[in-house]
């Protein structure tokens, strides 16, 4: 949500920053702007629209300075104009600022500010910050953004420039993630690292109320009070062409395609064999105490937003089959203000792609006054979520860049089927026997899951007779019903079809009234135990005239009769189904966008990473 650029050095900056806000557009945004110090002053140039209006804007002239800031604008406050475009400057132009995040009081600081002489341009929140800063500043910009931070209430990452220190960026943050890169040629901040992948892969990520001041040579660290800090600086470990397209026609497709890649990276270092007995097992060494799960009390609690929770709502089902151990699944949203009841026993295992959800950070840290463990499964080295949770899960898919997650949804299955897997033999749920069998199948799941791109032009070819449906809904029981919801919510998404999933006992409960000949039904087929009931519902809504398509495995003739159509996949357990079944409803959804002439990297009112509330 958002995309902040920064660049102090020797070249100019306007085509640094423009560059490097390109590389940030999947994060959703609807203006851009930047603010350079050149030879004449600061110049902000700024405009509603895609970044190619900014670039119209600025072709005309040349601007020659080596130190300015960038951002991409998803709207909050005030509509998509040109003048509620970032950087805001205070009233002399003497001072710009970029700022990710939402403040919270900005009502009774504009109303304070307004009093003391100040002129409002935009209807933001954000030209609060740029006019505070002015009002503290008497010759020291640090001290004006600390006392400035000390005002504000809310979410904030920050870029600061002023006329009056040309030499300096000031960056700052509290719950909006923001990064500093060291570049041959100068230093850099972002909102994202692959912001900054063509120019360094060396960086040092902000904590919350830290500030940092950039130099052309070199940054320096503080606390929120003016203390120097030491930080680390990081190593990226992809490189500029895991953020690129690679030939495919959009970010998401590649990273579909990414799947069995990304689930053998995920999966593979994680299972171990016992020397003695040959037998397979999980190694858990990044969790720090997982002999504390075995505590006869203890309940696991799965916390994530959107696609993530979906993820966990596997989980609950994966945990409480091989380990027996009560879980609840909670929106991160909702577990903050609903006074959960939490104990020392409890384990919170906090799922996010970008590790910078905001609403998860904040449930994971109400958790932690608990003294509840916290075991955090994300896609991001060094996010805030990795840096602050007790132990960490990567899922090794590479960046996402897709607004839609696809191979971080299916990394975050397979790392809660090690765990819980892991867990229920450690409690003596599963066998050693049982547990190496189950690890054999859960190898097999990438092969199986590259399989199913062999389908991609039945699918494609599905999409083009069904995409103009007004009505989509996804059925299924038990594992079935979790990947029900993650695939409404695909196409959703990117193709803005009304799509819903319901539990297919539900059916009669409601449901069904909706039902008639414009309605696309999709049911998923992967519990053999239910294939009567399946069935059964099927032939329910048939007979009110919808079309209906059925995902089972491969040796199942079950449906054949029933359905319209029939997809099927490589043949798992059927616990493990999930990992793939939801690969044809991404590729679903991915061709109803483009039949409908949609962007599926960017759609609209989305972003990647949701750091504000």
């Amino acid at each position: 949500m958002c995309g902040i650029v920064g660049y102090i050095g020797t070249e100019v900056a306007t085509p640094l920053l423009l560059d490097s806000l390109k590389k940030l557009e999947y994060r959703g945004y609807d203006s851009a702007g930047i603010a350079v110090l050149a030879h004449e002053g600061l110049v902000v140039r700024k405009a509603k629209g895609r970044l190619t209006k900014l670039e119209q804007l600025l072709a005309s002239e040349a601007i020659d300075g080596t130190v300015g800031i960038g951002h991409t604008r998803w709207a909050t406050h005030g509509e998509p104009s040109d003048i509620n475009s970032h950087p805001h400057t205070d009233v002399s132009g003497n001072i710009a600022i970029v700022h990710n995040g939402i403040i919270e009081n900005h009502a009774k600081l504009r109303d304070w500010l307004e009093k003391h002489g100040v002129t409002f341009r935009s209807q933001t929140d954000s030209e609060v910050i740029a006019h505070l800063i002015d009002f503290h500043y008497n010759g020291d910009l640090l001290q004006a953004v600390r006392e400035t931070m000390a005002r504000i209430e809310g979410s904030y990452a920050l870029g600061v420039l002023s006329e009056d220190a040309p030499d300096r960026i000031i960056a700052a943050r509290k719950d909006s993630p923001l990064v500093i890169g060291y570049g041959k040629t100068g230093n850099y901040i972002a909102s994202d690292v692959p912001a900054l992948l063509a120019h360094t892969r060396e960086v040092t990520y902000i904590d919350d109320y830290e500030l940092a001041v950039l130099f052309a040579d070199h940054v320096e660290f503080y606390t929120e009070d003016g203390d120097p800090v030491q930080k680390e600086i990081c190593h990226i470990e992809w490189d500029v062409e895991a953020a690129e397209k690679g030939g495919y026609e959009h970010f998401m497709l590649k990273e579909m395609h990414e799947q069995p890649k990304a689930l053998t990276d995920t999966i593979r270092p994680r299972i171990i064999r016992d020397e003695s007995s040959g037998l397979r097992n999980v190694d858990m060494h990044e969790v720090k105490d997982f002999e504390r799960w075995k505590a006869e009390d203890s309940r696991i609690f799965i916390v994530a937003c959107g696609t993530a929770w979906h993820a966990g709502i596997v989980g609950k089902y994966i945990f409480e089959q091989f380990a027996r151990i009560p879980v609840e699944v909670d929106i991160a949203s909702e577990f903050r203000y609903r006074n959960p009841l939490c104990g020392k026993n409890d384990i919170f295992i906090i799922i996010s792609q970008s590790g910078e959800t905001a609403d998860t950070l904040a449930a994971m840290r109400l958790a932690k006054r608990s003294g509840a463990e916290i075991v955090a499964i994300t896609n991001v080295v060094g996010s805030t979520l990795s840096r602050e949770a007790d132990s960490v899960l990567y899922t090794w898919a590479g960046p996402e860049i897709a607004v839609a997650s696809t191979k971080a949804f299916t990394t975050q299955l397979s790392c809660l089927y090690l765990i819980a897997l892991k867990l229920g033999n450690i409690r003596g749920v599963i066998s050693h026997q049982q547990l190496d069998e189950h690890l054999k199948e859960i190898e097999r799941i990438p092969a199986a899951a590259a399989k199913i791109f062999d389908m991609e032009d039945e699918l494609q070819r599905f999409a083009a007779r069904h995409f103009n449906k007004t009505k989509v809904f996804f059925m299924g029981r038990l594992f079935d019903y979790a990947i029900s919801m993650e695939s409404a919510l695909k196409l959703k998404e990117i193709s803005y079809t009304h799509s819903e999933a319901f539990a297919a006992g539900e059916l009669k409960h409601g449901p069904i009234a909706l039902v008639d000949t414009s309605t696309l039904v999709v049911a998923f087929c992967t519990q053999r135990a239910l294939f009567e009931k399946m069935d059964s519902n099927m032939k329910e809504v048939k007979a009110r005239g919808a079309t209906v398509l059925a995902i089972t495995f491969d040796d199942v003739d079950t449906f054949d009769g029933t359905a319209d159509e029939t997809l099927k996949l490589p043949v798992v357990l059927d616990q493990f189904s999930p990992m793939l079944s939801i690969i044809p409803c991404q590729l679903y959804a991915y061709y109803c966008s483009i039949l409908r002439g949609n962007d599926p990297d960017k759609p609209r009112n989305l972003a990647k990473s949701v750091t504000v509330e």
